[in-house]
């Protein structure tokens, strides 16, 4: 995210103290499920004005594109990320309008749908508010897709827990020191008797719903597995999972969440970006530190938590790793035994200084984002690289 700037055109990198007052007006949008509320405010001192509401549909946001049309000036039109997408960010920009789509700012004692709209102008044209990146459609699809599965997993897990919590109410379990959830698994479970037949049929729904589950996730796998042969960013993929703790899914998973990870100047807003550096509380000679702020993609965050899991063992070159580096550029490759050396060391220290175990994790995974940064950068020039020359990647 960045700071939006009151006469710059972000999208082309305009410079606005070369161009100054760019924009004659700026739009902002409140906008709902069934409708938007719009304001507008001209450059310079005067008070923004409502333009009401009109209904979100295609037809009623092309009327207020040839409203503006009409005053034959250039507008800035933002609104507030949310959960109706970027489909009206998409259908704006297809109409030859500039458009932002920001990050909601902080809420007021009063709040209505008229208030927004005149608060989004007002700080709009001061420059004031933090534009979000949008996706194209591809990335947006992979990325839904990733979602998808992550949803279906949270599901299939929860349906597991509700199982097992059953069968031990009714004094069965499973012993600890076995694997859960293979063919003998279920197979007992099965096997299980309950005084009830009610009680027989609760468990085998709990089965078939458990089973149906694991169908769906190994049709989401293949699903995944075939949009990523297509996709623009797959060539990254096989180089960030010559990292420790990356797969193909949490590979994919990243990239679809991040996008471009070169837009990042430094590996340290990345770092900002997804919420993982500390809070910091501060006024004159007091000075403290929280926890990480939580902010951005929690997606992205999660994946890297759990990839910086791995590092708690030694450093290492297993026969897996070296499998499933295979396909790495031999820079992903010396990249990843960096972190290797880094991130596994780096967690012995840590874990020796006193420090709780998660917070250590999450310490391991702030360090991790730059090494994904150098990698992701360095192979995106030589994919670029590679389409000039006309050579294969």
């Amino acid at each position: 995210m960045k700071q939006l700037s009151s006469g710059a055109n972000q999208h082309s990198g305009t410079d606005p103290s070369t161009q100054p007052g760019l924009y004659a007006g700026y739009v902002g949008l409140d906008v709902h499920k069934d409708t938007i509320a719009v304001a507008i405010v001209y450059a310079g001192r005067e008070a923004p004005e409502s333009w009401g509401t009109i209904p979100n549909t295609k037809k009623a946001v092309a009327k207020l594109v040839d409203r503006l049309y009409e005053r034959k000036k250039t507008f800035l039109l933002c609104y507030e990320a949310g959960p109706c997408g970027y489909a009206l960010y998409q259908n704006l920009t297809a109409m030859g309008m500039d458009c932002r789509v920001v990050a909601p700012p902080r809420n007021e004692k009063i709040k209505t749908d008229r208030r927004d709209a005149l608060r989004l102008a007002r700080l709009l044209r001061a420059g004031e508010l933090v534009e979000v990146w949008v996706p194209d459609q591809e990335q947006e699809a992979v990325r839904d897709l990733c979602r998808c599965r992550a949803d279906f997993k949270a599901q299939q897990q929860k349906l597991r827990q509700q199982l097992n919590a059953f069968v031990l109410r009714h004094g069965h379990h499973w012993p600890t020191n076995r694997k859960r959830w293979t063919r003998k698994h279920l197979e007992w479970l099965e096997s299980l008797e309950f005084p009830y037949e009610h009680q027989a049929e609760v468990r085998d729904e709990y089965i078939a719903a458990v089973r149906m589950s694991s169908s769906r996730m190994v049709d989401l796998d293949q699903k995944l597995e075939r949009a990523l042969r297509g996709w623009s960013w797959a060539p990254l993929v096989n180089s960030l999972i010559a990292l420790r703790g990356f797969d193909r899914l949490s590979a994919v998973t990243l990239l679809s969440e991040l996008g471009d990870v070169s837009r990042f100047v430094s590996p340290n807003q990345l770092m900002g970006y997804l919420g993982l550096v500390p809070c910091v509380y501060s006024s004159g000679a007091h000075r403290r530190t929280g926890g990480v702020t939580q902010a951005g993609n929690h997606h992205a965050r999660q994946v890297l938590v759990e990839s910086a899991w791995c590092y708690r063992f030694p450093a290492r070159q297993t026969a897996y790793m070296n499998r499933k580096a295979e396909d790495a550029s031999s820079y992903a490759q010396a990249i990843a035994w960096k972190a290797q050396k880094r991130l596994c060391g780096r967690y012995r220290k840590l874990i020796k200084a006193g420090k709780a175990q998660k917070v250590v994790c999450v310490a391991i995974a702030r360090e991790l984002v730059g090494f994904v940064w150098d990698i992701a950068c360095h192979e995106k020039h030589r994919v670029i690289r590679a389409t000039r020359e006309g050579t294969a990647f």
